[in-house]
């Protein structure tokens, strides 16, 4: 099964379908983050559906897609939720792409070692501490690795639901390398400057959030058809909240150098990817 395209909602979903299936062509709708995922569930139709998607999207008042409902149209043919918990379980799944899930999975798997007993050589294995200048090369990955640590259950959640929010939308819209390399340059730099700041007591992913937050920004400025975007209000909540690490109000040990660095490489990809990437 192949997806060809989503839609915004389930009625426009099924007048393609409808159409698809009087060209022998069975297709399957799921729910989406927004709307709807079309499927073929014959591999070899992709590629005809696909450009049929194309055309729908163009023009969907076709007068043939209208036809199509009135002769192949099947009223049982609804989109199938399930249960309240499937819905959910659908809806993050299809809301973010694999690298966004396997980074919450992984997560997830450390901070649960790290609640079951294996906190000391969980932070002994990912920590920055043999990363810092003139230790061995061998350990590099300690650079990147305390991203994937988290120190509470508020840190976490905060982290992976910005993560997958914006994280799985850079995904979803524009494909695996933009937030690849927005993962690794911000899990690995602003750490770097962290260390430099504050020392290699830290964890946490919010280097990587800060980042996909300011490329979100500067996206959903400069290539609004892109379809990647976030409301004002959100981002002035970030930048409060940034500012607020430095005032020690909550008590709080914050990265405030991770939080900047994180920033300023999601705005920097942010202002090259809106030039490179084409819409």
């Amino acid at each position: 099964m192949i997806e060809i395209g989503r839609l915004p909602n389930e009625r426009a979903a099924l007048a393609l379908i409808d159409y698809l299936k009087g060209e022998k062509i069975e297709c399957k709708i799921l729910p989406a983050e927004q709307g709807v995922s079309i499927c073929v569930l014959n591999d070899h139709h992709s590629i005809r559906a696909r450009q049929e998607f194309e055309r729908f999207t163009h023009n969907p008042h076709d007068p043939k897609y209208l036809q199509a409902s009135w002769d192949n149209g099947d009223s049982k043919l609804k989109l199938d939720y399930g249960s309240p918990s499937l819905q959910l379980v659908t809806q993050f799944i299809t809301g973010a792409g694999p690298l966004t899930l396997g980074i919450i999975f992984i997560c997830i798997l450390v901070f649960a070692g790290f609640n079951l007993g294996f906190a000391e050589p969980i932070y002994q294995h990912l920590s920055f501490f043999n990363a810092v200048p003139g230790s061995s090369l061998s350990e590099f990955w300690r650079v990147f690795t305390p991203s994937l640590l988290h120190f509470s259950a508020l840190h976490i959640i905060f982290n992976l639901l910005w993560w997958w929010s914006l994280g799985g939308k850079i995904e979803n819209k524009l494909g695996l390398i933009p937030l690849l390399t927005l993962l690794i340059v911000a899990g690995t730099l602003p750490n770097i400057v962290q260390y430099f700041v504050g020392g290699p007591n830290f964890g946490g992913l919010s280097g990587v959030v800060y980042a996909v937050v300011g490329y979100t920004w500067i996206m959903g400025t400069k290539r609004p058809e892109l379809g990647i975007g976030l409301p004002p209000a959100y981002i002035g909540f970030m930048l409060v909240w940034l500012v607020f690490g430095f005032t020690d109000m909550f008590g709080l040990s914050i990265a405030n150098g991770a939080h900047i660095g994180g920033l300023l490489v999601g705005l920097a990809q942010g202002f090259i990817d809106s030039k490179r990437i084409k819409g």
